[in-house]
């Protein structure tokens, strides 16, 4: 009797041990995901569409993006403070500007459902190099544009101040306010900037297929930004399934014990 039910006892751990390692593995290869940092300097930003100092924007979350097929490389920068999203996309590699024709593109599915469809939870924000600044919004699988008197966005062409590269190339600020987009700490996310010399757009999440560049691609492509300082647990998926696990366990080895007794 005590052999059975020590059989049963490891073939319920073992079972608890692959679900974990499942949910583990499906959590690596869940959507690619970014912090965005709290910051108490991003209203001193001075919105000229570029690095108006070398500080500007330090305090802030960063990634670089080399896209060596198309041969280009962007830097962007993204930060929070209080009723704003703070974004900068420095495209370092797109040295011959167009103005009008170069943009930076920045969307949020606010519900991070990730359709294929466009729904009325996509929020994009657009720039174009020296030229005007939009906010699209989804409604009946296409987007439509609206009007937030708050948005800034500006794109311009980098001078000595930049920090990546003093060669001068297309640079974009945005500034979103949090009543558009919501309030969150998990976000569906997508940022692109397009060259129109090279009719070519270099995107985060990298390698997202598209037959014409200047399309915005569906959520279900997005990645994922988060904000670690709000409400997201301080545990990620896997760790939070083992503390069940670990519970199973010791209540199985209580029980076995007692057995042990009689």
């Amino acid at each position: 009797m005590y052999i059975k039910y020590t059989k049963k006892v490891l073939e319920s751990i073992l079972l608890v041990f692959v679900l974990v390692s499942i949910l583990s593995f499906s959590y690596v290869l869940a959507a690619e995901q970014i912090p965005i940092t709290i910051s108490n300097k991003m209203d001193q930003v001075v919105f000229d569409g570029k690095w108006t100092n070398s500080t500007e924007w330090k305090r802030s979350t960063e990634e670089k993006i080399i896209d060596n097929d198309i041969n280009h490389h962007m830097q962007f920068k993204t930060a929070h403070q209080e009723n704003f999203v703070y974004i900068m996309v420095d495209f370092v590699s797109d040295t011959k500007t167009e103005k009008g024709k170069d943009f930076a593109i920045v969307c949020f599915d606010t519900n991070n459902d990730k359709q294929d469809m466009i729904d009325e939870n996509d929020y994009c924000f657009k720039t174009f190099l020296d030229g005007e600044s939009i906010i699209l919004k989804g409604n009946e699988n296409q987007f439509k544009k609206i009007i937030h008197e708050e948005f800034i966005s500006v794109g311009t062409t980098s001078d000595e101040n930049d920090r990546y590269s003093k060669v001068p190339h297309a640079s974009y600020e945005f500034k979103i306010p949090t009543d558009l987009i919501g309030r969150s700490n998990l976000y569906g996310f997508f940022v692109g900037a397009y060259d129109s010399d090279s009719d070519s757009l270099i995107t985060w999440p990298g390698k997202i297929s598209l037959n014409d560049p200047t399309i915005i691609p569906s959520s279900s492509q997005w990645g994922e930004i988060f904000s670690p300082d709000n409400s997201i647990p301080e545990f990620e998926l896997p760790l939070l399934v083992l503390f069940p696990m670990f519970g199973i366990i010791i209540y199985f080895t209580k029980k076995f014990s007692c057995l042990n007794k009689i």
